[in-house]
């Protein structure tokens, strides 16, 4: 079988597998955050916390609950990894410096999973499974939660109110997150990813020398990385590690499971505002970009010509002979169109064009489909930029699921779309003219310039994959790179849940035959337009001075 046909024939199966989940997820979802019941646990729970499940929140007391959790969880991140060196458990690892401790803290609470460290060589088992795994749980609650508040804000008229952030994160954690990661980690093991509390022991001699190994749970932390799209890696080699995805089809699950809650909310947001159609036309925006990226990444990796790239089935350097050009290509779409981060290849080692496709997927929002809830909320914000240029072309006042797009709802939607592009652009400008920052570049050029771009975009938006050749454990790219994570996950979200409230308080207005029809193929195709407009005006001088100079020069 050539190269060429298994990627495709990898690509069906994963479509396939997301088309059968999607239904069946998507409207147990939408059950999760509609039922007025609560399980004894989550019962036990709320009177250890003290909130009260039942009473409804307007936006300011949401994202009170929001930041207040947040704040909360990077301070207790933070003091484990201080302290680790004190913890039972530690593997004999010291505790972690000031400047990483913050950057790890920020990173994994902020679903972005940022590692400046080497996994292996730097936490101990309590921070791994007591600390990073925990946040990785909680962290893709919020973010579905804060999603969920929007679609409330759709959903409902002349009210403020959008649920109970509490009772949406221990929801999204005990009903959703933690029974569908449960059975991800009973078949990564069975695929051959390690579960276990092993210390560090020797695996003989390699190259001359001794080779050492610690163990872990693994297998656990790997499946809810993937399924609340956070990324981060037990081991510094990420999934190319065969601990943690052992063969190909380990690695084709990690890919399902990175992209089948984003793509399925967007089913439970049809199902909660009523109709299901509108939840088909963001999923076909959302499948048209990431088959279309897809496609072009297979594309640019396997096109290479020549001797060596013909005998190797494609550009292979930097990737795992176990997944190939198609396994690869595909891992790394679905990692950067998503909030995930984690890499099976290393992305500096792609073309220059196909490391650029990887940059721009996250640079479009991470919205195709996106981090769980931070996609979905991402692109109703570009649906309502969407409607409102649709507005301004017929001379109408733009209308979204019969909510009007006023001028509150636009300004806030614009610093939405914003904030992110600020926070990437300025950093990577003060890296760049600052004189020591640059020399945490392994190359120089183009290339080296995509190096510190891609380390903001992945930061700002929550990403958290790495370019590979950036020594970004340094005070400056610690403290910036912290900042930018904390900066571009929560600032987005007191926009998104003000204009979710906003809208909340409006009447409904009725369709008329003016209205556009948001629930058609046309406005997907709008929305495409207007998601590749926007990030291609804000980043296409970064970009060219980055991999379309390098790709044009290859």
């Amino acid at each position: 079988m050539s190269p060429v046909l298994a990627g495709v024939l990898q690509l069906l199966a994963l479509v396939v597998a997301l088309g059968l989940a999607y239904r069946p997820l998507g409207d147990y979802m939408a059950g999760v955050y509609s039922s007025k019941k609560h399980l004894r646990v989550e019962k036990w729970i709320y009177k250890v916390i003290g909130a009260n499940p039942d009473t409804e929140m307007r936006w300011p007391a949401y994202l009170r609950g929001v930041l207040a959790f947040s704040a909360v969880s990077v301070l207790f991140l933070y003091l484990l990894q201080r302290l680790q060196g004190n913890l039972p458990g530690s593997l004999g690892f010291s505790s972690i410096d000031p400047d990483q401790a913050f950057n790890t803290a920020a990173s994994f609470v902020a679903n972005t999973n940022w590692q400046s460290y080497y996994g292996e060589q730097a936490m101990g088992h309590v921070v791994q499974t007591g600390g990073l795994a925990v946040q990785n749980f909680v962290s893709a609650s919020v973010g579905i939660a804060v999603a969920v508040a929007l679609v409330r804000g759709f959903a409902r008229s002349r009210t403020g109110e959008l649920g109970n952030f509490w009772s949406d994160l221990v929801r999204g954690t005990i009903r959703i997150l933690l029974p569908i990661a449960v059975i991800a980690a009973l078949v990564l093991v069975a695929c051959g990813a390690i579960q276990n509390f092993a210390g560090i022991h020797g695996v003989g001699q390699f190259m001359g020398g001794s080779q050492q190994w610690n163990g872990g749970a693994v297998a656990s932390q790997e499946a809810i990385k993937e399924l609340g799209t956070n990324g981060g890696g037990y081991f510094n080699a990420n999934a190319a590690h065969p601990f943690e995805n052992p063969n190909g089809l380990s690695n084709l699950l990690e890919i399902f499971l990175i992209l089948v809650i984003p793509f399925s909310l967007t089913r439970t947001f049809g199902r909660m505002v009523g109709s299901l159609k509108q939840g088909y036309a963001i999923l076909a925006a959302m499948g048209i970009i990431w088959l279309g990226f897809t496609a072009l990444m297979m594309w640019t990796e396997f096109a290479h010509h020549g001797p060596a790239f013909d005998i190797a089935g494609g550009a292979m350097e930097g990737k795992e002979t176990r997944f190939g050009v198609g396994g690869s290509s595909i891992f790394a779409v679905a990692t950067t169109l998503t909030s995930t981060g984690a890499v099976n290849s290393f992305h500096s080692s792609f073309t220059g064009l196909g490391g650029g496709i990887t940059m721009l997927g996250m640079q479009l929002g991470e919205i195709a489909p996106g981090g769980t809830g931070s996609g979905l909320y991402g692109m109703l914000i570009m649906a309502i930029i969407a409607v409102f240029i649709a507005g301004l072309m017929v001379g109408r006042t733009p209308e979204y699921l019969g909510k009007k797009i006023g001028t509150r709802e636009i300004k806030l939607a614009a610093c939405y779309i914003l904030i992110t592009p600020a926070l990437v652009l300025c950093f990577t400008a003060a890296a760049m003219a600052l004189p020591t920052p640059v020399h945490s570049m392994t190359n120089s050029g183009a290339h080296g310039f995509s190096e510190i771009l891609y380390a903001y975009t992945s930061g700002a938006n929550n990403n958290g994959s790495a370019f590979a050749g950036l020594n970004a454990d340094t005070q400056w790219f610690n403290t910036t790179i912290g900042l930018a994570m904390l900066l571009g996950r929560f600032l987005p979200m007191v926009f998104v849940l003000a204009l979710a409230g906003s809208l909340a308080e409006q009447r409904p207005v009725p369709a008329t035959v003016g209205t556009l029809g948001t629930h058609k193929p046309l406005f997907s195709g709008l929305l495409v337009g207007t998601i590749m407009i926007v990030a291609g005006l804000t980043y296409f001088p970064a970009l060219a001075l980055g991999p379309l100079a390098e790709g044009l020069a290859s």
